[in-house]
């Protein structure tokens, strides 16, 4: 199978080439528009595969090379008409009917020709997107030999999902279906008020089985890669940049305007390196720096600095079959002593809130420590040398003898600063002097699945705006993303019940509950703060900062 009609590719080149020599006579010629931006630390990896990618980074640029049904609103988390241009939701709210937007061409960068064209088929017909490339994308993200880390968040939510991913049901009984090359179905198998956001997802994102089945993993290498999005991959070198480029065939949505920009060039480097780039004049924009540079920024450069909400939690997980952390009052210990208020305030200071649940509070469903304050984790050092003395009651252990305690976190600037402090923390409150180490992060998350050590660090970024998303999604007993070995089946049932219940306010209940059960009684994490979005907006940029953690920069503009 041929990729791309090599006489149609001459074609749109000698076309485009044409176009532009007439536009030069007509006009001055301008400068390309190119946006830099530094996002993620040094040796990044993306994952351009919708149904494998699982990091805030590899999503940032799936959401602009593979729009989605429903894409959320990047400043209010609405959804928005993407790929679907319409849609409509039966009054049992478990099947939902997407119109899918006509005359969408596949597309890739062609390096010979450095141009973007229009991918064909054998007989050179233009491939464009259609419902059955999402029928192909959720069966292939559900399959269990695709091996996707999230293929819960839809396998959860399409009727059959979790059999099929189980290896115990079948493709053709999944809940999905093109009713014809443009209509697409997606039957639940529960009701949820949050069904929209989860079709809206990369995960359901259209994928090109045609590409894939030619090229295997190689189907996302540039060149290879087909979008049909805002941009277009251009370049790639792992662990250190991607350049994406402007597809002029995308015709625009609601939710994926025709962009201002012409390419978008991003380096991985760490938040020292980015802010120095970014002083410099070599970078727009940087989405971290590090935190002992926010008070000088705040003064020097007050209408760069960006300071807005997030949408993650960050959290230290325990490993509960990992001494000394395979105790719970060992754990509680640790949890109590972590002085949250400081690290926010006195570490951090960039209006980081302490977090004593994992869920994050401004959804509609959100169990609050507002509202239920008596619930959950909670910094008090006091408490933490009772449960400490618990622990050496319990295991005849002294603070000689006892096991070490080893924390571990993703290489960053910022986490160093929090684990020591909390090392700090942990020796002055509880004579406990732990271990501190950090890996880079693909080896960190295989050490984290594998052999996670007693205390290691996380943050979790919402996938859609709900508690599900944090509790269900990541903490559940079989979850791939539950790396505490810990599981509990109050915990799981109250997750349960809440995730088919349509009323929000009777859900807070349920999820108060789950989360001292996660927090407390058995301490499987210490929730630490939620996040705010801190980054460096240059002031000739017109931006539309996201509250999702994953930015559009297909939205923004240079301006001056």
């Amino acid at each position: 199978m041929r990729t791309l009609n090599k006489t149609s590719r001459l074609l749109i080149a000698l076309t485009l080439l044409a176009s532009l020599i007439v536009g030069l006579t007509a006009v001055s010629a301008q400068e390309p528009k190119i946006l830099r931006v530094a996002m993620g630390s040094a040796g990044t990896n993306v994952i351009f595969d919708p149904s494998l990618a699982t990091d805030t980074t590899s999503h940032t640029f799936i959401n602009m090379l593979y729009p989605g049904l429903a894409p959320r609103l990047e400043t209010s988390g609405e959804p928005q008409h993407g790929m679907a241009e319409d849609w409509t939701i039966s009054d049992d709210l478990m099947t939902y009917t997407f119109t899918i937007k006509q005359g969408v061409p596949w597309v890739v960068y062609d390096p010979a020709s450095g141009a973007v064209v229009e991918v064909t088929d054998e007989a050179g017909n233009v491939r464009y997107v259609n419902a059955h490339d999402f029928v192909y994308s959720v069966k292939r993200t559900i399959n269990p030999e695709t091996a996707a880390d999230y293929a819960y968040v839809i396998a959860n939510w399409v009727a059959g999902g979790n059999e099929y991913n189980a290896g115990t049901g079948s493709a053709d009984d999944l809940g999905i279906r093109a009713i014809d090359d443009y209509t697409l179905e997606i039957v639940s198998p529960n009701p949820a008020g949050f069904l929209l956001q989860i079709y809206g997802e990369w995960l359901a994102n259209a994928q090109p089985q045609w590409a894939i089945e030619e090229y295997g993993d190689a189907w996302t290498l540039p060149g290879n890669y087909p979008a049909y999005g805002t941009f277009v991959l251009k370049t790639y070198e792992p662990g250190s940049s991607v350049e994406i480029i402007k597809n002029p065939f995308w015709p625009g949505t609601e939710s994926h305007p025709v962009s201002a920009l012409d390419e978008i060039h991003a380096v991985f480097l760490d938040a020292s390196a980015a802010l120095a780039a970014y002083e410099a004049g070599e970078l727009d924009t940087i989405e971290e720096f590090p935190p002992l540079d926010f008070a000088r920024l705040k003064v020097e450069r007050p209408d760069e600095l960006y300071v807005g909400p997030g949408s993650c939690t960050y959290y230290y997980g325990f490993n509960v079959l990992k001494a000394p952390a395979d105790n719970v009052h060992m754990r509680r210990a640790l949890s109590a002593a972590i002085d949250r208020q400081v690290i926010t305030d006195a570490i951090l200071g960039r209006g980081e809130v302490p977090a004593g649940f994992f869920e994050r509070p401004n959804y509609a469903a959100s169990a609050t420590q507002e509202e239920f304050p008596e619930l959950g984790a909670h910094s008090d050092p006091e408490v933490a040398k009772q449960e400490l003395a618990l622990y050496f009651e319990e295991t005849g252990y002294t603070l000689e003898t006892m096991p070490q305690v080893t924390l571990m976190f993703n290489t960053s600037e910022a986490h160093a600063l929090i684990a020591q402090a909390v090392q700090q923390m942990w020796a002055e409150t509880l004579g406990i002097q732990a271990q501190v180490t950090n890996q880079e992060w693909q080896t960190y998350l295989e050490t984290l699945e594998n052999d996670a050590p007693p205390v290691w660090r996380l943050g979790w970024c919402e996938d859609y705006q709900d508690p599900n998303n944090f509790l269900g999604d990541v903490m559940y007993s079989t979850s791939g993303n539950n790396d505490t070995n810990w599981g509990s089946d109050e915990f799981d049932s109250l997750v349960d019940q809440a995730k088919v219940m349509t009323d929000f306010e009777a859900r807070k209940p349920l999820y108060a509950r789950a989360e001292h059960i996660l927090t407390w009684e058995d301490a499987a994490m210490a929730p630490i703060y939620f996040y705010v979005n801190n980054s460096m907006i240059g002031t000739h940029l017109k931006a539309s900062p996201s509250i999702l953690g994953t930015e559009r920069y297909d939205k923004w503009d240079i301006i001056g």
